[in-house]
């Protein structure tokens, strides 16, 4: 049971990361207009900024027995953070990275 809840877990974090690659060789404002504002903005050494959003993802997952489903809940929470560089006005998303592969 527990493997068949990380495996669903697992596929749910999935669908972040792939959005969150979307994002790069675009503008840092249209990851904002989708998940509100950054918790952290930093400027590093670079000249570039790393923005982090706290990305929360939960849900029941069920889980069947002999006669019987049964909902078992689940959350979780992983950092993910977007890399820019400054063009003009603006910043653009130039890389992508998660706190861990569980954040995937």
């Amino acid at each position: 049971m527990k493997a068949f809840v990380f495996v669903v877990l697992l596929a749910l974090a999935s669908c972040t990361s792939q959005a969150m690659n979307g994002y790069i060789g675009g503008s840092i404002t249209e990851p904002i207009l989708d998940y509100g504002p950054p918790i952290n903005i930093l400027e590093l050494d670079d000249g570039r900024r790393a923005y982090q959003w706290n990305v929360i993802t939960s849900g029941y997952v069920p889980v069947s027995g002999p006669g019987t489903t049964t909902y078992v809940p689940y959350s979780d929470s992983c950092i993910h953070t977007l890399t820019a560089r400054k063009v003009g006005d603006d910043y653009i998303v130039d890389g992508y990275r998660r706190t861990s592969f569980f954040c995937d």
